[in-house]
């Protein structure tokens, strides 16, 4: 008998690639202009060696994407909605919310600055233009978003993310890399203070607070509350395919930096910067190569300011129970990227203070995490196995630590400018 068209449609295997999406979206977090900054430095400096922290910190976001999405498939709410029902007291949740909205902050510096420098070796323009830009496209995905639908704004951030790893990848395939080189730097090792720096920098730069709270949303607002068992388990696996292929397409264009800084971009001398690493990619690739890099580098960072603002209001409306005109909120969380643009401070020392800042607010949200996806209570059938929250709780142990040994660091080498001026 014929299988009618329709019916074919309809198979499994394509109604679980339909359901994929949220992962993809806030992947975006993985390629922003910080991850661009840690990753070609450190194999501009270091060649191959960290190859295998890349690795790592990919490992640890699978597993903290996957807690994220399966968290709000099992309760219907995102992480800012539990934690703003079950913080006691009014400052407790006003203090959780101001760490929070710092990260939000320091993410949109990353962003907006990353967009702007493109813009700037796009077209020329002023970086404070270019920032203001950046900024305003970013408010206008949002608004489709709130007044069209969520698959309209996956989609859209999904075709950025593609020009993201075109933009960033392609340069590994022009100038392919040593891969003896590769497979020995996936031998676990650190050499001296400045490759612990690197380390705790692209580890730091791979958890982000903000794509965990951007996530949990995400798959809130595109399942809803799920309370049909069969309908679970069919979400469930397509969040493992979901954030597998976010994840393999993010640590494939991270490893793909490090590489380009490797072989091409390991010859520069003097201090790196975006315009640099441009201008090494022009001159050695090729100015279409150089091309590919800054439209990526523009795409990276309207995707990700646009995602990181989805998480900031989340967070707002989950702990304050309060929403403020999304005009009004992009402006205030904006205006310090523009400040440090319009002051002239070396975009790259703000990228890197950006990524500090995101590091203190990653145990917020990795420890409440684990310690909802654990509590059978809130989650039913879809609680963490003992070796899934033992894994989860090694991990945010390490990345904790290692994030809070790049504040000691950035700290001490400040202080130590300081001293020497």
């Amino acid at each position: 008998m014929t299988i009618p068209v329709r019916a074919r449609r309809l198979s499994p295997k394509w109604r679980t690639l339909a359901l994929i999406g949220p992962a993809l979206v806030a992947g975006v977090a993985y390629l922003d202009p910080g991850n661009v900054a840690a990753n070609m430095t450190a194999g501009a400096r270091y060649g191959f060696l960290l190859v295998w922290v890349v690795v790592l910190g990919n490992l640890t976001a699978w597993l903290v994407q996957y807690l994220a999405a399966k968290l709000a498939l099992g309760t219907g709410k995102s992480l800012t909605d539990l934690l703003g029902e079950r913080i006691s007291g009014n400052w407790a949740r006003r203090f959780y919310w101001a760490q929070a909205e710092l990260v939000a902050i320091a993410t949109d510096i990353a962003e907006v600055i990353g967009g702007a420098i493109a813009l700037n070796l796009l077209f020329g323009l002023p970086l404070v233009l270019g920032g203001v830009i950046t900024a305003t496209v970013s408010l206008g995905i949002l608004v489709i978003h709130h007044r069209a639908s969520v698959r309209v704004f996956e989609w859209i951030i999904v075709g950025l993310l593609i020009v993201v790893s075109i933009g960033f990848a392609i340069g590994a395939f022009i100038a392919p890399p040593s891969w003896l080189g590769v497979l020995g730097g996936l031998v676990p090792r650190i050499t001296d203070t400045g490759s612990l720096l690197l380390t705790t920098s692209i580890l730091g730069a791979t958890i982000m607070p903000h794509a965990i709270y951007a996530h949990s949303a995400l798959t809130r607002d595109r399942f809803g509350d799920v309370t049909d068992a069969p309908r679970t388990r069919t979400l469930l696996r397509a969040t493992r395919i979901d954030v597998t292929i976010a994840l393999v397409i993010a640590g494939s264009v991270n490893l793909a930096m490090l590489l380009i800084g490797a072989t091409t971009l390991s010859q520069m001398t003097g201090e790196l910067s975006l315009h640099s690493i441009y201008d090494t990619l022009g001159s050695a690739l090729g100015p279409v190569i150089a091309l590919f890099f800054a439209l990526g580098l523009l795409a990276s960072g309207l995707a990700s300011t646009s995602v990181g603002a989805y998480a900031g209001a989340e967070v707002m409306h989950g702990l304050l129970h309060i929403r403020i005109p999304l005009l009004v909120r992009r402006i205030a969380t904006v205006l310090p990227a523009v400040v440090i643009l319009a002051f002239g401070i070396n975009p790259l020392w703000a990228l890197i203070l950006s990524q500090v800042v995101l590091s203190l607010g990653i145990p917020f949200a990795l420890i409440p995490l684990i310690a909802f996806t654990r509590n059978r209570t809130l989650m039913g059938e879809l609680t963490n196995r003992r070796r899934t929250t033992t894994l989860a709780v090694i991990a945010t142990v390490i990345v904790t630590a290692l994030n809070f040994a790049l504040v000691a660091i950035t700290v001490m080498n400040a202080a130590s400018d300081f001293v020497l001026r």
